[in-house]
């Protein structure tokens, strides 16, 4: 029985979808049309010399009994001549067919992943990663089949039918009338269902990709699943999402089998009465055995590529879902673009930082101000440090630097250009980001800090991993700089992933330096170690730090402290103390555990 989400999935799709989403692969296959023009011909050469076979075998029946056996061997030489053009052109069509399919997938794959790669975090909001990772592999293996096989075969299937037709109608035209009352009788369930199969064909899609979000989004967080032993509740989650998918899987195997057997069952009952009467005419003498044959195969191969095309639409139903859906991506709306005529960033990069009046809410909780007029001139090589509690909208400022989202009101700009004006990617190449999780990928430790820049040599890999306290601990792995770290570095402890990823960001080298929670999770040794560094690095770069331990932003040339997401006091640490209020508390909790001082 179908699931309530899967039935609601049903009612909302857009029924003005047709097969003509597949249209939308056209882009993808212009630059190669030769090659696509290639596989045509030789798809209708098959089709053509297919088509031809039975005339063959009609000679050959009505002059079987021909005095002159010459003429005999020639109608058999010329069918095994026939016979291997067929195989040739065959054999053509896969190779061309099969090479145009691969090349097209794989350029839908990349244009697809270089779309999302470039999506600001708001797309992320409302996508799950495990569901685009579906779209890119299982939603391309649909479309993969139908160009590498579903479409040729659809054509030469169609070329078979038009010119089976016509030459049946050349055979015999009375029995060829009677063929053709049949065709309405098959068409018409064919429209029927296979309407309602394109919906259930892209709702077994939908599922599949939710299957596949839900299995990346367990195994992403496989030590927090185990650690609080809800692998049980995780297992039935994923259970559930399965058998959802299955539910659609199956409603779409029963009306594509309901649509099959009705159609085979038609064809062919209307193809044996055909028959019938056409043995009649043959006893009567009205038309010869031998183009009673001819008109026989010809009606097999009408009625058989009738019977493919119905099975085959099903497949072109799936594609079509699929095309709509990885379209989807390659259309999806950016909230954050860059400007069709970017201004350039001023050259050298000072680092000077100013937010102008900012008002900010996520795009997924737009009624929830997360920033309240924010204005913040930091000059070029300041450190400042965002403090405050929890939810105060410190991360917010990181991100509305790097432009990963836009303000809801007012600007932020630096070096006096707007950032909205600029290409993202250039202004960004000014600053180095230690974000509160640092990213590890699978890699090795060197390929991990090279990740800042990638022309770097090995000696400035060691370099940055020295100043950032890494070295030590990388020389001490099974094969040093060169050891795999695991996927998310799971390989290394939080403090390890910390150093490396702060190395990465000093291995950058660029004019502002970003530091979120950089020094969270490094025991007191390492983190003297680390400050020590990004000290050095503060000297010649503008430095905006967010920290929870007042310890490490002591030495700041200015703190601001936020609440609520606004700025509430700035200065430096003598002065906020001495001031009183939310930063006096703040220290007053971490440097004598709450008593007065």
């Amino acid at each position: 029985m179908r699931t309530a989400k899967a039935e609601a999935d049903l009612k909302q799709r857009d029924t003005s979808k047709r097969i003509g989403a597949l249209a939308s692969l056209w882009p993808f296959v212009r630059p190669y049309r030769l090659l696509a023009l290639g596989a045509l011909l030789a798809l209708m050469l098959t089709a053509g010399v297919s088509l031809t076979l039975p005339l063959a075998v009609r000679r050959v029946i009505d002059n079987f009994n021909a005095h002159d056996s010459a003429l005999l061997n020639l109608y058999f030489g010329a069918a095994i001549g026939i016979a291997a053009l067929l195989a040739i052109g065959t054999g053509l069509r896969y190779a061309l067919v099969t090479k145009l399919g691969e090349r097209v997938v794989a350029d839908i794959r990349k244009a697809v992943f270089a779309r999302v790669i470039a999506m600001s975090p708001s797309f992320f909001e409302r996508v799950m990663t495990g569901e685009i990772i579906s779209r890119i592999t299982t939603d391309t293996t649909l479309i993969l089949s139908v160009i590498g096989s579903s479409v040729s075969i659809a054509l030469r299937n169609f070329l078979i039918f038009l010119g089976g037709l016509v030459l049946m109608l050349f055979t015999s035209a009375k029995l060829t009338g009677l063929v053709l009352l049949i065709v309405p009788m098959v068409i018409v369930p064919i429209l029927i269902l296979g309407r309602r199969l394109r919906l259930l064909s892209r709702i077994n899609q939908d599922r599949i990709a939710d299957s596949s979000g839900n299995a990346s989004e367990a195994l992403l967080s496989v030590q927090t699943v185990q650690a609080f032993s809800q692998e049980t509740t995780v297992k039935h989650r994923f259970d559930a999402v399965t058998e959802e998918s299955f539910q659609a899987a199956r409603d779409r195997i029963k009306v594509r089998s309901l649509m099959t057997v009705i159609v085979i069952f038609l064809v062919f009952t209307g193809v044996v009465g055909v028959l019938w009467i056409g043995a009649l005419d043959v006893r009567e003498g009205m038309m010869s055995a031998g183009a009673l044959v001819q008109f026989v195969i010809y009606s097999i191969m009408v009625a058989g590529s009738v019977a493919a095309l119905s099975e085959i639409w099903g497949e072109l139903q799936r594609a079509a879902g699929a095309t709509e859906r990885l379209i989807e991506l390659l259309q999806a709306e950016d909230r954050v673009q860059d400007p069709t005529q970017p201004k350039a960033l001023p050259s050298p990069v000072t680092g000077a930082i100013r937010f102008d009046a900012v008002n900010f809410s996520y795009p997924s909780r737009p009624e929830i101000a997360v920033l309240n007029e924010i204005t913040l001139d930091i000059k070029p090589g300041e450190t400042v440090a965002l403090v405050g509690p929890s939810g105060a909208g410190k991360t917010s400022i990181i991100q509305l630097a790097q432009r990963f989202y836009d303000p809801s009101q007012g600007r932020v700009l630096l070096d006096g250009v707007p950032l909205s004006t600029m290409a993202r990617q250039e202004f960004r190449q000014s600053m180095a980001l230690v974000p509160q999780d640092p990213v590890i990928f699978a890699a090795s430790a060197r390929e991990n800090i090279r990740f800042g820049r990638m022309e770097a040599s090995d000696v400035e890999v060691e370099q940055a991993a020295r100043s950032a306290a890494a070295h030590d601990f990388i020389t001490a792995l099974p094969e040093g700089y060169d050891s795999y770290v695991g996927e998310r570095g799971v390989m290394l402890s939080g403090g390890q992933k910390q150093r490396i990823a702060i190395a990465r960001a000093i291995l950058r080298d660029a004019p502002v330096l970003l530091l979120d929670e950089a020094t969270s999770a490094l025991d007191a040794e390492s983190e003297r170690a680390v400050q020590n560094a990004v000290e050095d690095m503060a000297k010649t770069r503008t430095t905006l730090i967010i920290a929870h331990r007042l310890a490490t932003v002591k030495k700041a040339d200015r703190i601001i402290v936020m609440d609520q997401g606004r700025i509430v006091a700035q200065g430096t640490h003598d002065s906020l103390v001495a001031e009183g209020g939310l930063y006096a508390r703040l220290a007053r909790l971490q440097f004598t555990d709450g008593e007065a001082a």
